[in-house]
Formats: structure tokens, sequence, C-alpha cells
């Protein structure tokens, strides 16, 4: 499968939804069961080889994660006794998913926290009575996850370039998105809130401080193909003007953030190569109209060796 395989989010939209519910499922079990790190980093997934894992939880004197297996159209709960349990994903209802695992966390004598609804979405059923038909093709979430795999890959070389604070390269299943966040250090003023079924106590610390952020999504909220994104909260005025690469990348008004679609990155001679020019030009402008530190940035990361030399 290539590195960068096409994906059509015309045709594929309906699995990435399903992924998309099925992942939100998982994605509550740290909300409850993970000490609360900074800006809800806790409850984002981690991108792995074959799909999305939670980080370690520790429940009933046990350490487990849930990782959903894109190739094997799968969920396994991996315990520290060595069990495991596999659900099939073959497009059940979310709420025949709700019922299996929650049966599979009981039967390994885990606690089962699975009650609620989906967040960030704009009309949702609760997991439990959501008894709508889903679509499921392994070809697809295979596809997906290969491009969300390669992002990742460039997503950390970006952030370890950075010598400031930075979150991981991570996916929040709540919006269904990969991202990488850097920080300048300084407080940022109240954020609004107003995100779909989110409180706003969980935005508001998320947004404590400035941030400038970018990441990759399969498309939607007016954007009808996969694409990444960058911006900067609070927003730098004339930021909107900046120059970014490559010049596939543009402004998007209503979003308030730079957007380049996917296929311009996957069809490109170099797409690491890239990927990266949009990440480094998003965050030099939105860096420099809001007076970032100069010397946060080093020279781009190489396996085995610092980014700066320290020795005399």
């Amino acid at each position: 499968m290539s590195a960068w395989p096409h994906l059509d989010f015309s045709t594929e939209q309906p699995v990435y939804e399903s992924a998309h519910l099925y992942l939100q499922l998982i994605g509550k079990l740290p909300t409850r069961l993970h000490p609360w790190i900074n800006h809800g980093w806790h409850v984002a997934l981690r991108v792995t080889p074959r799909g999305f894992a939670t980080r370690t939880m520790e429940a009933n004197g046990k350490s487990f994660a849930v990782e959903f297996d894109c190739h094997g159209s799968r969920i396994v709960i991996g315990c520290d006794s060595g069990e495991a349990t596999t659900i099939a994903l073959t497009g059940q209802s979310v709420a025949e998913l709700h019922g299996q695992l929650s049966d599979g966390l009981n039967h390994m004598g885990l606690p089962a926290p699975l009650f609620g609804a989906p967040n960030e979405l704009p009309e949702v059923i609760a997991f439990s009575q959501d008894m709508r038909d889903r679509s499921w093709d392994p070809d697809v979430i295979r596809r997906a996850h290969a491009a969300f795999r390669s992002v990742d890959a460039v997503f950390t070389r970006f952030r370890a370039a950075y010598l400031g604070k930075s979150s991981p390269s991570h996916l929040f299943w709540g919006s269904f998105d990969l991202a990488v966040t850097r920080f300048s250090g300084r407080r940022a003023p109240l954020h609004p809130g107003g995100f779909p079924n989110l409180p706003d106590r969980v935005t508001r610390e998320a947004y404590s401080h400035e941030v400038i952020s970018a990441g990759f999504w399969l498309g939607g909220g007016g954007v009808d193909e996969a694409a990444f994104y960058a911006y900067a909260y609070p927003s730098p005025e004339d930021l909107a003007a900046s120059p970014v690469t490559p010049r596939n990348a543009y402004w998007h008004k209503d979003l308030g953030e730079f957007v380049l679609p996917y296929a311009a990155v996957a069809s490109s001679a170099d797409p690491q190569e890239c990927l990266l020019g949009f990440l480094e030009t998003s965050y030099d402008a939105a860096a420099g109209l809001a007076g970032w530190p100069s010397d946060l940035v080093t020279a781009r990361a190489c396996v085995g060796e610092p980014a700066q030399n320290f020795e005399s």
C-alpha cells in the first residue's frame, strides 16, 4: 500500500463517519480512567503501526490499553495479565458496539464507563441508543490509517525541531483530526468556547495558553476533501495575508486557518518536503506576527543526532 494513498471523501465519508463514532467510544475510557493531563492530552489517541491506541490506564489493579486496529478491522483490549479481548468491526451500530465493548471490559474485570454520547458533533445520540446502520469497508479504513501514519511521521519530525513546549502528534477523537501544537509559554485570552457538545471549561483549559497548531483530517466542516490545517490562537491580525507554501495552500475565511489539500501533498514529488514546507511557513507567519520568541526553533531534526550541539 502506498505511504500516501488516494483518499476520496465524496465516496468514503460514510466509512469515515463510522470510524469516528467508534473511536469516540474508545476515547471515553481515558476521560474517566486517566489523570487529567494539561490541554486534554490524556484523551488523545496515539498512531500505531496498525491503528490508534489509548494511553495505558490503571484500574482494578490492572494496566490496560485499547487499540483500534485499522488493518484487522477490530478493537483489541490488552491487559498486563496477558489477557486480550478482540471485537470485530463489521459496520455494527454504535449501540451494538457499545454493548460488545462493555461486555469485553467487564469480562476482563475492567471498568466500562462508556455512558454518554459523542462530543464535538452538532447532533448526537447516546451511545447505548444509537441503532443506526453503519458503513464499513476494510480497504477504506486501511488507506485512511496509512495516510494518518505518514502524516504522523512528518508531524513528529516537525515537533522535534521545537525547543519550547509542544504536544506530541496525536489524534483527537472528538474532531477526528491528528494535531501537533506548539506553545509560546504565554497565557492566552479566555477562549469563547462554543464547540458543539463539548463543555466550555474543557475548551478553555485546552486554549489556556497561546498556541500555533497544525493538523490533518479526512474532510468535513466546510472542506469536502482530506486536508491539512494551520492556525494560531489568538490569531494575529493580518495572518490571512501571509504567504505560505506550497502554492496549493490557501486561507479559509470561515475556518480562520490555512488549509492545504491532502491530494496536493500526496501527489507531489516529495510529500514529506511538501508538508514540512506548509508546517514551517505557516508557523513562521503566525509566530512572527504574534511576536513569539525567535530562539524556539532549531534546524530540522535528524534521527540519532540532537538538533543542537552543546559541546564546547
